[in-house]
């Protein structure tokens, strides 16, 4: 595997593979990585014929009082897994090689409503950060299919969208929450949790699963349904930032009518900022 820091260098080696008829999947990540970012690889590998991986921390989706500097930073360890899961190529650039004029001026991709609610109402800025940096991403890697993982739910909508707007000749693929036995879904910032508190933390999966189940079983009152999610997550020990039932293509609070939800879950375990979904067809 090959690792480059430089634009000049990703660009030069991506060309070489094209030059040779071979498509190049792409992974994306902040890094940290875990079982669920590696099995993102795999994937990647089974749509094409390179694959690339980026690791950058990016300071554009941290807002001013999250944990940008607290972040993870493990790029040997990073580099050595990526080694082992058979990636062709790391792409680690410094924050100055991808904003060479620094935030301020930077042009920035507005996905319009999709990051209006969930994540974007606790996070204001963070989803423009998201797509900004993704978008430059493409255009960097020039990737032929793109991988994320289904964790991040509402980003995955909004990346789908961004680069059906956009016009990106890159397909999107999805791939399904990795969870530790316990029903955790894996997250670098799993890290930050001490033993007790990750036992603990299953029980927002245990939530999904309660509150899709009494979908299922017919309950169309969902605000009360939020409310009881929220109060076993409290009585678990968490503080609820949101969870919420939404329509899984737009993302709008769900109404009875929809039949393709998503509940959408994120909880505060100390000071640490969990996430999780669950889809439910009706």
């Amino acid at each position: 595997m090959q690792t480059v820091h430089r634009l000049s260098e990703l660009r030069a080696y991506v060309r070489a593979q094209k030059l040779a008829g071979k498509t190049v999947g792409f992974v994306p990540t902040m890094g940290n990585l875990h079982e669920g970012h590696l099995s993102l690889i795999s994937v990647a590998r089974e749509h094409a014929d390179v694959v690339i991986c980026s690791i950058f921390v990016n300071p554009m989706q941290f807002g001013a009082n999250e944990d940008l500097d607290a972040y993870p930073r493990t790029l040997e360890e990073d580099t050595q897994a990526l080694h082992t899961k058979g990636c062709d190529l790391l792409f680690a650039p410094s924050a100055n090689e991808v904003y060479p004029n620094g935030l301020t001026i930077q042009t920035r991709v507005d996905v319009p409503e999709l990051g209006d609610y969930h994540c974007g109402a606790s996070r204001p800025g963070h989803f423009l950060g998201v797509s900004t940096v993704v978008a430059k991403l493409f255009n960097m890697v020039q990737p032929d299919v793109a991988i994320f993982g289904e964790k991040d739910f509402q980003q995955l909508a909004i990346i789908r969208k961004m680069t059906e707007d956009l016009c990106f000749p890159v397909h999107i693929v999805g791939v399904p929450t990795s969870r530790e036995d316990s029903g955790l879904a894996r997250s670098s910032r799993n890290g930050y949790l001490t033993a007790e508190q990750k036992k603990m933390a299953a029980e927002i999966y245990q939530t999904l699963l309660f509150m899709k189940s009494e979908l299922e079983q017919g309950k169309q009152a969902f605000d009360e349904l939020s409310q009881e999610g929220k109060q076993r997550l409290s009585e678990a020990g968490f503080k609820p930032d949101y969870v919420n039932i939404a329509n899984a293509s737009s993302l709008a609070p769900a109404k009875v009518s929809d039949k393709n939800l998503v509940i959408l879950v994120a909880a505060f375990l100390g000071s640490t900022r969990l996430i999780d979904n669950i889809t439910v067809q009706l």
